[in-house]
């Protein structure tokens, strides 16, 4: 068997069966990349219908001027139409894009096999089933791998490619480089259950269902903070409705069955409630929000507090924390040196609730008020106090934060709020995935801030948190909730003892 493939060559041909929406933008991203791409698909005139819609989303470029006429020509030059399976047999690459039945794919496979070359490489665009499971009854399970692209294709440039057990190193070599020609950047990734982006993607809904699923927070409370405190595109919730709980529950399942419970990936019953409802997003106009005939929330709740009292003028704080001075002093807050008995007093815990801080430190409970400080302050911050605290002191601290022009999310008490749980959280599955090999620490976040819009990847997240910071919040929620779903990954534990960046390879 030819143990390379030249991906330069000029008769370089990729075969893609299954013109859905994803197997369209393959076809279009591998023709506007000067390979010829011959489509397949089973249903009669799809093929045909596919490359009729590429040519007119590629008109609608030209007409706004960012393609040419010639791109345009070349691109349509290379786009090809197969009648039958048969007719894909001088590809050098052939690109399954059908729907995720296992058994409709190894049968596709099979039928592949008989057609093309021995050295022809053939790769499932699948983003849940094992490229293990639809290579075992073939021939040449060796040149099987993984080629997962995002939806819309053309404008998502991330692409997994992922080696299976038996997959060789110059089939990944390959896809990597015609990945690249189609102008996508691509991660090499392990044949694991959701792979690289779809498991990394766990950690931000499965913690802020846990939030919610606790009683400390309300759903719009959890999105506003991921947006204006982390900066977020969406929060888990918002992302939830847009990619359909039809789609991220049963995710869910299929990733936390995979890792054998794991607790880090635990669903969550007020998922699968939404899921059994038919209440799937933005589709259906409502999951966890409602929406209207434009896809706009009808009535979300509110996600912060009015200021309603008049704001004090002194408080007690235990520290010296200078994002809280440098609120206070906005707010032209005196700052008290002793506890003069009726004053709220301020403190920011890591990782910890407002109780056992206050118990921990022996101040009042009633008028200890918890600051998470986390991101951006000026926009928004967080408070809460222990389950006896006193509303006046509560009311009277938000006013103060109020004054000084951030927007204060009031939370039931929490270990870690809502930002350091939720970024831990993101973090320490970024750091397992690098420690375990699914991909290196530069493919996790590079395939987590292409994939998912995150504003960093899940290693560099930990460095913004503060590495140190970030387990401390790990080993306290695992201490205070008893949960193993909070134990720290050892990548995390060795670099925040060391006093390296999290994404520092091994």
């Amino acid at each position: 068997m030819t143990m390379t493939l030249d991906i330069n060559r000029s008769d370089l041909t990729v075969g893609v069966v299954g013109t859905g929406a994803m197997g369209r933008g393959i076809a279009q991203v591998t023709a506007q990349g000067g390979i010829k791409a011959i489509m397949y698909d089973a249903a009669a005139g799809g093929a045909a219908k596919a490359k009729a819609g590429i040519l007119e989303t590629l008109k609608g470029l030209v007409a706004k001027g960012r393609l040419t006429d010639a791109d345009l020509a070349k691109t349509e030059a290379n786009l090809g139409i197969a009648e039958a399976l048969e007719d894909l047999k001088g590809c050098h690459v052939v690109v399954e894009a059908v729907f995720e039945n296992l058994e409709v794919k190894q049968k596709l496979f099979g039928e592949l096999e008989a057609v093309v070359a021995p050295d022809c490489i053939l790769a499932s665009n699948t983003s849940s089933i094992r490229i293990a499971s639809i290579a075992r009854a073939l021939k040449h399970r060796d040149r099987v791998c993984g080629m997962h692209y995002f939806n819309p294709v053309p404008l998502m440039k991330l692409v997994e490619v992922i080696r299976a057990a038996d997959t060789a190193q110059w089939v990944v070599d390959a896809m990597v480089a015609i990945g690249k020609r189609q102008t996508r950047v691509p991660v090499v990734v392990g044949d694991t259950p959701g792979f690289l982006v779809n498991l990394g993607g766990t950690a931000i809904g499965t913690e802020g269902l846990r939030i919610y699923q606790e009683g400390r927070a309300s759903v719009s409370a959890v999105d506003a903070v991921m947006r204006d405190s982390c900066g977020f595109r969406m929060g888990p919730f918002e992302l939830m409705d847009l990619t359909g709980i039809d789609v991220n529950f049963p995710a869910r399942k299929i990733i936390y069955e995979g890792f054998f419970h794991d607790r880090r990936m635990t669903p969550s019953p007020y998922h699968e409630s939404l899921y059994a409802a038919g209440k799937l997003g933005r589709k259906t106009g409502g999951g966890w929000y409602g929406y209207d005939a434009k896809g706009a929330k009808v009535d979300p709740g509110a996600d912060h507090l009015p200021s309603v009292q008049p704001a004090p003028s002194a408080v007690v704080m235990d520290s010296h924390n200078e994002k809280l001075i440098a609120l206070l002093v906005a707010a032209g807050c005196n700052m008290l040196a002793a506890d003069d008995g009726k004053s709220p007093i301020l403190v920011a815990p890591i990782g910890k609730d407002a109780t056992t801080t206050a118990i921990e430190r022996e101040i009042d409970p009633t008028r200890t008020v918890a600051v998470d400080l986390t991101g951006d302050a000026n926009k928004r911050i967080t408070i809460m106090m222990p389950p006896n605290g006193d509303p006046l002191v509560r009311d009277a601290a938000a006013a103060m934060f109020a004054k000084a022009g951030t927007k204060v999310t009031l939370i039931k008490d929490s270990p870690g709020f809502i930002a350091q749980r939720m970024v831990a959280m993101i973090a320490n599955l970024g750091c397992e995935m690098a420690m375990i090999g699914i991909a290196s620490a530069a493919d996790v976040d590079t395939a987590m801030t292409l994939g998912l819009n995150y504003p960093r990847g899940p290693l560099a997240l930990a460095d913004w948190l503060g590495v140190k910071d970030c387990h401390e919040i790990l080993v306290q929620l695992q201490a205070i909730t008893g949960d193993d779903r909070y134990r720290p990954s050892q990548w995390l534990r060795r670099r925040a003892l060391l006093g390296m960046s999290a994404t520092t390879p091994e």
